[in-house]
C-alpha cells in the first residue's frame, strides 16, 4: 500500500515521506503511475509514453524519487522497453 505515499507526504494512507517509503514502494509509485497513464480506462483514452514520463519527470523530487524516475527513463528511452499494448 505504500505505493500511494509520494515524497512530500501527500500520498496516502499514511502521509509518509521521503525515507519514511521503502525504496521498493517509490519504485512501485513510478511504475503505477507509468503503467496506469498508457494503458486505457473506461474514462479516458491510453496516453502516451512520453506524457507519463513528462509527468514523473516533472515531479521528480517532489513526489517522485529522483533516483526512480531516472532509472525509469532509461529503462523505456535508453533501453528502450515497453509495455504489451502500449502506445
Amino acid at each position: 500500500y505504500q505505493h500511494h505515499e509520494r515524497l512530500d507526504g501527500s500520498g496516502y494512507p499514511r502521509g509518509l515521506k521521503g525515507d519514511e517509503i521503502l525504496l521498493e514502494a517509490r519504485i512501485l509509485a513510478v511504475a503505477d503511475v507509468v503503467e496506469a497513464m498508457i494503458s486505457h480506462r473506461p474514462y479516458r483514452p491510453a496516453l502516451t509514453l512520453n506524457v507519463a514520463l513528462k509527468e514523473v519527470t516533472e515531479n521528480s523530487g517532489t513526489l517522485y524519487d529522483p533516483e526512480v524516475v531516472k532509472a525509469c527513463r532509461e529503462l523505456f528511452l535508453k533501453k528502450k522497453f515497453r509495455f504489451e499494448n502500449s502506445r
